[in-house]
């Protein structure tokens, strides 16, 4: 009798798998998706709109450039109007207890990477995404500086 206690069950009659679901990659492709902010609101201030705050359309414009807006439906960008709403009224007036919501909300699109790792999602990083040339311009410009420098020099 060689070993100590039992011997070791079959693992192909394990009741428990514990695969892991793979991992989603996404590639930043900074393309604007998703609605504009709605206009009127917010109500009225002197009988003119209140416009959104501007970190609030600072907020927004990452999310419609962000790469996890790529998966977005129609009822996320409504849910996201919703939290904008509440990230405007925390920034415009100071109410900062709904700074909790705002961060919860936030988390189930993956704003942070702790909540990318939690959701499985992973963004490629920038610098090692594919180039694409600019072939729409007639003179091969394909940035502000090299078109200066031609110009300049």
């Amino acid at each position: 009798m060689a070993g100590r206690g039992p011997a070791p069950k079959d693992p192909s009659k394990r009741r428990r798998r514990n695969a892991t679901n793979p991992e989603t990659t996404l590639t930043p492709d900074d393309e604007l998706r998703g609605p504009e902010l709605p206009a009127g609101v917010l109500g009225e201030e002197d009988g003119e709109p209140v416009e959104w705050h501007a970190m609030t359309q600072l907020w927004w414009n990452a999310w419609r450039t962000s790469a996890q807006a790529q998966t977005f439906t129609d009822t996320d960008w409504l849910f996201l109007i919703d939290t904008a709403l509440m990230h405007h009224t925390m920034w415009a007036k100071g109410r900062w207890e709904f700074a909790s919501e705002v961060r919860l909300r936030a988390a189930k699109f993956g704003a942070t990477p702790e909540d990318r790792a939690r959701l499985k999602l992973k963004v490629d990083d920038p610098t090692t995404r594919p180039t694409v040339p600019n072939n729409s311009r007639p003179d091969g410009v394909t940035d502000i500086n090299s078109r200066r420098a031609r110009l300049t020099g």
